[in-house]
């Protein structure tokens, strides 16, 4: 129906989406120049193709009272790499894995209610991961920037 990737008016949908994704498929067709109906199809393609993964709601932690935030760099043995990952998966207080270059291996966000619960996340999870070198943790303070997906 599309092309593979984004044509012009896939790119004005999706800064559109990327800016307020509650905008109504009308607003949209108003602003890009096509019917409601016309950019309820895109949109739908759009998904299927995994091109939009999602529509959520982000929680600003800082702004809830006692949540602590942090930033997890762990160098781990290659052979333990793929079994650390699958424990912090199932933690609830990590919010995101990623595998990198360099160094550490691995970088990996995690949100607690408080200082305890950072805590514990260290202590009884962190510290008992199999094969780690080296784990350092970076608490955030301030959030200056933060782009949620890809800017196109």
């Amino acid at each position: 129906m599309f092309m593979d990737g984004l044509d012009e008016l896939d790119l004005k949908i999706v800064n559109l989406l990327i800016q307020n994704a509650r905008i109504s498929y009308s607003e949209i067709g108003q602003q890009v120049g096509i019917s409601r109906v016309a950019v309820k199809m895109r949109v739908q393609a759009l998904e299927q193709k995994g091109i939009i993964e999602e529509y959520t709601t982000i929680i600003n932690p800082q702004k809830i009272s006692g949540a602590v935030s942090c930033y997890f760099e762990i160098e781990t043995k290659p052979d333990t790499l793929a079994e650390v990952a699958k424990i912090l998966e199932k933690n609830d207080t990590v919010t995101q894995i990623y595998r990198v270059t360099g160094k550490s291996r691995l970088h990996v966000h995690a949100v607690a209610s408080s200082n305890e619960e950072m805590e514990k996340l260290i202590c009884n999870t962190m510290d008992k991961l199999p094969g780690v070198v080296e784990c350092t943790c970076n608490t955030i303070l301030s959030r200056i920037k933060d782009i949620k997906g890809l800017r196109l």
